[in-house]
């Protein structure tokens, strides 16, 4: 059987010999809203939670939280019915800036945002790029019940309407995203994020909880601190149209938000596989191993102990932290990655060598990439750069009878097993 995966802004394909056992692991097709921006429409007119324009009516300072060329947010659809609401609040447009919210990745350069928001809006709006290591943007606002300190962007917290922008779907520790995490996260210094996402190591920290997740709870509590206002996200499907949209307040958003997610991203199988072949889902899920490496983790959640993963993610942009890349120098083995992580405590960027080396562990990793071979050595992958050869070598070592699954959108699929 031909089997085809996302990958970069293509598609790659290979074939499986007929007589072996090969599940295509996708949630049941749902049908986009029959008019997206109506849909949008519609939940900026319904705010959740007991919020109210008219509350914000003519305020001085307007700011909206966007996330950065990593998230496949359809900022085309959300953005514009969000802007005519603020301009019938009487809002010029001289109030309002965009944020957009990196989190620990670079800053986004002038020269990239049209790859986020349309021409007509960077013209019109100010926008800026947070850098979540310039401590003279920042305001510390104290810290969160998990002793998390909570240093935000200043000009964002200041403002008088603030708004985030964003996807409800599955997070590998912080259970979904969504909600205030665009800002809490986004647009937070390194500090905070290294102490909320230290909370990643909690076993309650886990793909798909909300209220029992500790590192979800925290950002919840960040968010609370920030004052954020009103969120704006979207539940998408596997070809990212909109399903759903919700507005309103950021806790409300998501508590009626994930039951959506749940029904439009989970599919349970009946037992673990032997070869699992995953994809993160193309651009920009695939753009660096930072956004990559969630492919790797939803696979594992289906994938015996001693099985093997290939993982399919072009990862043009490298690794996409250059702290990561430093801490790696060096290292020798999975086991070596394990044991220093744990010896030097909880870092940013090195974070991912963990995450990696906590599945690579239990599994036999392949990686088909088009990262160069030595930065792909150093990080501890030996690239196979044709998906037909990566396949053909994982066929040579399967056990009579194996299982293989095949997971197109991993980073946007909650894979369980059922029962």
């Amino acid at each position: 059987m031909q089997i085809h995966f996302p990958y970069d802004k293509t598609t790659l394909t290979a074939s499986i010999p007929d007589g072996l056992h090969v599940d295509v692991i996708e949630p049941p097709a749902v049908p986009p809203a029959p008019d997206e921006m109506g849909a949008v429409r519609d939940a900026l007119e319904e705010l959740l939670g007991g919020v109210r324009w008219e509350d914000f009516r003519g305020a001085k300072r307007v700011a909206i939280a966007v996330n950065d060329k990593t998230r496949p947010v359809p900022h085309d659809r959300l953005l514009p019915p969000l802007l005519a609401k603020l301009e019938a609040l009487g809002i010029p447009s001289s109030a309002i800036t965009f944020f957009i919210a990196v989190g620990t990745h670079p800053p986004m350069l002038p020269e990239e945002f049209p790859s986020i928001l349309s021409q007509g809006i960077i013209d019109t709006y100010n926008v800026v790029s947070h850098d979540s290591e310039d401590i003279y943007t920042l305001i510390d606002l104290g810290k969160t019940p998990h002793s998390t300190p909570v240093w935000i962007n200043r000009a964002f917290f200041q403002s008088d309407l603030k708004i985030v922008v964003g996807n409800i779907e599955p997070h590998q520790f912080v259970g979904f995203s969504g909600g205030v995490k665009t800002a809490a996260v986004g647009l937070a210094g390194l500090q905070s994020i290294n102490v909320n996402h230290a909370l990643m190591t909690h076993p309650d920290s886990k793909i798909g909880t909300y209220e029992t997740n500790p590192a979800r709870q925290d950002v919840e509590a960040m968010g609370e601190m920030i004052g954020i206002h009103i969120a704006l996200n979207a539940v998408l499907n596997q070809d990212r149209q909109i399903v759903h949209a919700l507005a309103g307040d950021p806790h409300a958003v998501m508590q009626a938000g994930i039951p959506l997610s749940r029904k439009v991203c989970q599919v349970g199988v009946a037992e673990e596989y032997d070869l699992l072949i995953s994809s993160p889902g193309g651009h920009p899920k695939d753009i660096n191993v930072y956004q990559a490496q969630k492919g790797l983790a939803h696979a594992a959640l289906v994938t015996r102990t001693g099985g093997t993963i290939i993982l399919v993610a072009a990862c043009t942009e490298g690794s996409g932290s250059p702290h990561y890349e430093d801490w790696m120098e060096g290292k020798e083995s999975w086991d070596d990655v394990l044991r220093c992580f744990r010896a030097e405590g909880f870092r940013i960027g090195p974070h991912k060598a963990y995450l990696i080396a906590r599945d690579a562990t239990k599994t036999h990793l392949m990686v088909c990439a088009k990262m160069d071979q030595t930065l792909a050595r150093m990080l501890l992958f030996d690239p196979i750069y044709d998906l037909q050869e990566a396949i053909e070598t994982a066929l040579q070592v399967l056990p009579q009878g194996a299982r293989i699954g095949v997971l197109p959108h991993a980073s946007s699929t909650i894979p369980f097993i059922e029962g």
